[in-house]
């Protein structure tokens, strides 16, 4: 099975060579924060990003570099191409707050593991947000049990007074299976936009990232134990 996902991924990206880029983004950001569970307390983190809408649908990419105060590094990354049913058909999808429907994908890659999605997405109107979309994944894990994964993510703009802020984030609930707790993520960072001050073309962010995770990695937390996560991170985030 992982081998029929992993050459229908392939096979998709063919299509950023034939299609149109609409628009893309690349943004670096650093994060500096405490009360991790599972693997160190403290931690900092610079995180990579690069998004893209074209002719064909959508992509989202992000590698990780996390380094411990207890001296541990690891890597992660995650790629999340994404088909929109609407272009490739070149029919109008639209119902009501729908905008599009996709069919969606993620790679998910670390020193330990690599676990494959695949599944259905909506694109949704939402007022004041500038993107609010959910996606169902059927999830192919390495070395544990497959499960379901239902994503949310969003952003919303906000002012106060001249000062601009974002609000954006996601939300990863995972179900449970004969060896896996169910887990629920949900990340947020709330930015305050510096550019506008400094007169700057390219946008730049500092605030903070909030982590609520429930049974992190799947793992139950216990008195034993703990892997419930709460944690705020500081960060810088430029976009180029």
């Amino acid at each position: 099975m992982k081998a029929l996902i992993l050459a229908s991924l392939c096979a998709g990206c063919s299509l950023p060579l034939q299609a149109e880029v609409l628009w893309q983004d690349v943004s670096v950001t650093y994060l500096n924060g405490s009360n991790y569970r599972v693997d160190g307390p403290d931690k900092q983190v610079l995180t990579f990003e690069h998004a893209a809408g074209t002719s064909w649908g959508d992509s989202f990419f992000f590698f990780d570099h996390l380094r411990a105060d207890n001296g541990g590094r690891s890597n992660y990354a995650e790629w999340s191409p994404r088909l929109s049913l609407g272009k490739l058909s070149n029919t109008e999808l639209k119902y009501g707050i729908v905008k599009d429907v996709l069919f969606t994908s993620t790679v998910e890659m670390s020193s330990l593991q690599t676990n494959f999605l695949y599944g259905v997405a909506t694109d949704l109107s939402v007022p004041g947000f500038n993107y609010f979309n959910l996606n169902f994944y059927r999830r192919n894990n390495d070395g544990v049990a497959d499960n379901w994964q239902l994503t949310t993510t969003w952003a919303i703009p906000f002012s106060l007074g001249e000062l601009q802020f974002l609000y954006d984030g996601f939300l990863d609930w995972s179900s449970a299976t004969a060896d896996q707790s169910a887990s629920m993520n949900m990340t947020s960072q709330l930015k305050w936009a510096l550019h506008p001050l400094l007169n700057m073309k390219s946008k730049l962010y500092v605030g903070v990232e909030y982590v609520y995770w429930r049974n992190k990695y799947g793992i139950a937390d216990s008195p034993a134990f703990r892997t419930d996560e709460s944690n705020v991170n500081l960060l810088v985030k430029a976009h180029f």
